[in-house]
């Protein structure tokens, strides 16, 4: 019961933290907390540029493992669509030959009580404190996603022929996928800030809805970056285009960042999926329907008006935290709010279905929409950063290593 308790004081918390930081909290409170924050966000903003000077400087020395690494990453917190962009990414290089491993830190992940044993080619343990999770190794998905984390087990699940590791240091975890898994190019998912190793290609993806998002770094706003730091930018991907001209948020990012490759691209529904009988709808099966909406991710919002723009009716929306995860009892209580209130279908995110206890009763369906990229913009840009990654001449990865060195 504490437990319980705990875990709903947590989530309310995180909430109203959003709340704060969105604006969406009114009173002295939320006030007083916003100046604080604001003050904090100062602080932040040394630390941050500290950071990269250790290693621009040559202070802090990165590793280097002889592999192809691509980072793709973000300056904001959250609701960039990273995630399709990876898979993208991890596909298009797997289609050509590449044989890919995806490292991820595995954020809000547990530890499983006894570690992975694996044996290498000559059927010699390896040590425990030399393995990371491997929740994919691209022929057989090993761990759940209480283990490996939302995204990660998307990525594993969604990518046959791919593997996926998840610590907290991925130069271990990219060790192990060269020595064991006999990967030849590392994506470092959320890479953009993990320095230890060294970048040979930085994609930072920018949302061309909210491009820095509250425009103030942590805690006080959603950046963990100044914008200044796109200069690190390799290639630069404005996600959630509508179509409309991108023209001044192109000029502004073309202050920070001069010579990157501008690719523009939407995220955009392609199928309803079931959660459980993996059973498909195309996107017209939500016309008019009554539905309720279900989601713990960064910007809720975003996702509920894509229903609506589909034609659903969200007539009921309950929002956790992002990356929380859902009890079989608060699944079971909205569920049944459903029913009472005659909804015919109940509505998630991809990302948390990974994690959506089955409900002691399923009245009502329930399914995620699936989410991928189109690219809109700039697919000769892609397709020869995906030629280039596959068929690299020998000096490609040392001389975008050395171009964008003194950008870290």
């Amino acid at each position: 019961m504490l437990a319980a308790r705990m875990r709903e004081w947590i989530e309310e918390l995180e909430r109203w933290g959003a709340d704060v930081i969105f604006g969406r909290a009114k009173g002295i409170r939320a006030t007083f907390t916003r100046f604080l924050m604001l003050a904090l966000s100062g602080v932040f903003r040394l630390l941050v540029q500290l950071r990269l000077w250790r290693y621009r400087s040559g202070w802090k020395p990165q590793h280097h493992l002889g592999a192809q690494v691509i980072a793709v990453g973000n300056i904001t917190v959250g609701g960039t669509g990273k995630t399709p962009v990876v898979e993208l990414l991890a596909r298009s290089l797997r289609d050509q030959g590449r044989h890919v491993a995806i490292l991820s830190r595995g954020y809000k992940s547990k530890k499983p009580a006894s570690p992975q044993r694996w044996r290498d080619a000559h059927g010699t343990p390896i040590p425990s404190w030399l393995m990371p999770r491997v929740v994919s190794t691209g022929e057989a998905l090993l761990l759940d996603s209480k283990f490996a984390g939302d995204e990660p087990f998307m990525l594993a699940r969604n990518l046959d022929g791919v593997s996926v590791l998840v610590d907290k240091n991925r130069v271990k975890g990219g060790r192990f996928a060269i020595r064991h898994l006999d990967a030849d190019t590392l994506l470092l998912d959320d890479g953009m800030q993990y320095l230890d190793l060294a970048h040979g290609i930085d994609i930072v993806l920018v949302d061309s809805q909210a491009p820095f998002g509250t425009e103030a770094l942590l805690p006080r706003g959603t950046l963990r970056e100044p914008p200044v730091n796109l200069r690190r930018a390799s290639y630069i991907l404005l996600t959630k285009c509508d179509g409309s001209p991108n023209d001044g948020l192109i000029e502004r990012i073309r202050k920070y960042n001069k010579t990157a490759e501008i690719i523009e691209c939407a995220h955009g529904p392609v199928h309803l999926e079931n959660v459980f009988t993996r059973e498909r709808q195309p996107l017209d099966f939500l016309k008019d329907k009554w539905v309720g909406a279900i989601s713990a991710i960064a910007v809720p919002e975003a996702f509920e008006g894509s229903l609506k723009k589909l034609g659903a009716r969200v007539e009921i929306r309950r929002r956790f935290a992002d990356h929380y995860r859902f009890s079989r009892k608060e699944v079971d209580r909205f569920m049944q709010r459903c029913v009472e209130r005659d909804m015919q279908l109940v509505l998630t995110t991809e990302k948390d279905a990974v994690r959506f206890p089955r409900p002691t009763s399923i009245d009502v369906p329930v399914y995620f929409l699936r989410i991928e990229v189109e690219i809109l913009k700039g697919r000769e840009i892609w397709d020869d950063l995906i030629r280039r990654l596959c068929n690299p001449e020998p000096a490609f990865e040392p001389v975008l290593r050395h171009r964008h060195a003194y950008r870290i």
